[in-house]
């Protein structure tokens, strides 16, 4: 038995490993070119939206393993929308909370990360300094400071309300996932566990 759950833990891993290493290349690309065309002020504003979005998947992972199931089914028994994702969501907490957390949360970390220089040059070429003069330095000192400031502020306050508002928090997911699923007609999380 313990066996076959290793065997399926790794098989899991490799393939967290895989779409790791391929949203990593799509954001990384995407993030890039975006940036390279604007101002630093957008710049600057895309960043905190890449943090943001670190954060809030950073509190649904979280959340989906703090959760607890019977809400869900007495929502489920009405036929609330989202209520059946919302038990998909719990049942597989293991495995959403490695999604949010580690790959989505760690993507938006380490993008924040490289963006955040991006808006450094960008910054110090409008205010007519040359790359590698110490106010880029400090600048680039100071606003990774704030990033990675933001980003750990962001998901300690984002786990407070992961565990004191799980249920909401996991219901709102289920509610988005339920009309992604309807318009597009894809199916965004996987199989329940029996």
């Amino acid at each position: 038995m313990l066996k076959k759950q290793l065997q399926k833990s790794i098989k899991f891993s490799l393939g967290i490993a895989v779409i790791t290493f391929v949203l990593a290349a799509i954001f990384s690309v995407i993030s890039s070119s975006v940036l390279s065309g604007v101002m630093w002020v957008i710049g600057l504003i895309i960043v905190l939206l890449i943090v943001l979005i670190g954060v809030l998947f950073d509190m649904l992972g979280t959340a989906s393993a703090a959760a607890e199931e019977p809400p869900f089914h007495a929502m489920a028994a009405e036929r609330v929308p989202g209520a059946k994702q919302a038990i998909t969501i719990v049942r597989n907490a293991e495995r959403v909370a490695s999604f949010c957390n580690d790959v989505i949360g760690d993507i938006s970390g380490i993008i924040s990360g490289t963006a955040s220089t991006f808006v450094v040059l960008q910054l110090a070429n409008s205010l007519g300094y040359a790359e590698g003069s110490t106010l880029q330095l400090t600048i680039n000192v100071l606003l990774t400071s704030v990033v990675a400031a933001l980003t750990v502020g962001g998901k300690a306050i984002g786990k407070f309300f992961a565990i004191h508002s799980s249920t909401s928090i996991v219901f709102f997911a289920g509610k988005v996932v339920a009309i992604i699923e309807e318009k597009l007609k894809i199916k965004v999380l996987p199989q329940d566990k029996k």
